[in-house]
């Protein structure tokens, strides 16, 4: 008799991303890998490694439909894991923000992650799978310049908090990744981004340009992958897993100090006293 092997299906694989970086890890413990990218980003990173790929984007149903029909023929109706890591960042300032732009957002960052559930739940549930949201500490505490993509990430670790106690009866796990620093590509999307013209922010027009070109101290997503990896391969993974630079912190200043800790905290890390009698 054939043994299967378990399969895993990621979204949001671009070259040098969290995702690309799962799939090479899950290829070398064995896993048939299935990955997603957006119709125009290369696939040659993926290909070359002999890793399936597919052009699906989270936030159109007929493509999810589509790609859930292949995933279905490839992995015979059975999916082990489903990584739902594909995201978008959008960095300002709470009282700048275009909302224009967190619509995108919050529909790839939180609303791709429910159509994917949606639509491959029953491939999940026949092998008993495991369903994985990258989260990130920023959905944990009011980090600057990110309140919108702090919110995509706080919403998606409470949906995933409800979505693991209906799955449990189910024989689904699901586990919130909460995710520190790592060195990925999410970040070009801002750069160049500047504060808009009149804002009570102007003070900080040169810090502001600053984060958003800004090179962190970070962990490299081979190694962030490799936790991951390792902690989803559990029989039992942890609902709540914390890897990446600066999680241990977050952690446990979030449990233990007061919730004013982070304003104190950030207000001198970005210099904020500089508004102070602005408005």
């Amino acid at each position: 008799m054939e043994v299967r092997s378990p399969s895993v299906l990621i979204t949001g694989c671009g070259k040098g991303g969290i995702g690309h970086a799962l799939a090479l890890e899950f290829k070398a413990k064995g896993y048939t890998v299935i990955t997603t990218l957006l119709p125009h980003e290369s696939s040659t990173h993926l290909i070359e490694c002999g890793i399936l790929t597919f052009s699906a984007d989270v936030t159109k149903d007929e493509d999810i439909e589509g790609l859930c029909k292949e995933v279905t023929k490839t992995t015979h109706g059975q999916l082990d894991v489903l990584v739902n890591n594909a995201g978008i960042c959008y960095t300002m300032t709470a009282i700048d923000t275009d909302v224009r732009e967190v619509k995108k957002m919050f529909d790839v960052n939180v609303f791709g992650p429910m159509r994917m559930v949606h639509h491959f739940h029953r491939l999940l549930v026949a092998a008993r799978g495991k369903i994985v949201n990258i989260g990130s500490v920023g959905g944990i505490v009011p980090y600057m310049y990110g309140a919108s993509y702090n919110a995509t990430k706080a919403a998606l670790h409470h949906w995933g908090n409800t979505l693991r106690v209906e799955m449990k009866p189910l024989g689904v796990n699901v586990v919130n990744i909460i995710s520190g620093e790592v060195n990925t590509n999410i970040l070009k999307r801002d750069q160049g981004r500047t504060l808009p013209a009149g804002s009570l922010y102007q003070p900080l027009e040169t810090e502001f340009s600053r984060h958003v070109d800004r090179s962190p101290n970070t962990t490299s997503p081979s190694e962030y992958a490799a936790a991951v990896v390792r902690e989803i391969g559990k029989r039992q993974p942890r609902a709540w897993f914390w890897t990446g630079a600066t999680t241990s912190f977050v952690r446990w200043g979030d449990m233990f100090l007061p919730r004013t800790f982070w304003d104190w905290l950030f207000t001198r890390w970005f210099n904020l006293d500089k508004l102070r009698g602005r408005g």
